[in-house]
């Protein structure tokens, strides 16, 4: 049933990244949702070197947060925040959002909407 379920996300994470490609002046705001924490970064998929490159990073353990923290929608907000606040240091404003193959709800949807409250444009 995991394996499954597993295999349904990777497939629709696929399909959207067919579409979805980002560039050193747009982004792509890739998020990882894990049962415990979430987990999101900035990357280039158009790396000079080949491949791609993570630009910044946020996560549910990042120590700018502090400890202690639930795996909540408010959670989620404060590291979209942090992220908004991280890409506006390296430069970027505008990035391509990339939900990682999950349902643009919950935590995802809070994650974007901080990083909207930080600044970020998508």
């Amino acid at each position: 049933m995991i394996k499954n379920r597993q295999k349904a996300r990777r497939r629709r994470h696929l399909r959207v990244r067919k579409k979805v490609q980002g560039t050193l002046e747009r982004p792509r705001l890739v998020v990882f949702r894990s049962q415990r924490h979430l987990y999101v970064q900035l990357v280039d998929d158009n790396f000079a070197g080949g491949g791609a490159k993570t630009l910044c990073s946020a996560s549910t353990l990042s120590k700018e947060l502090g400890a202690s923290l639930k795996n909540d929608c408010e959670t989620a907000r404060r590291v979209g925040q942090l992220l908004g606040r991280k890409a506006r240091d390296c430069g970027i404003e505008t990035v391509v959002f990339d939900r990682g193959g999950y349902r643009y709800h919950g935590r995802v949807k809070s994650l974007a909407e901080g990083a909207r409250e930080a600044g970020l444009q998508f």
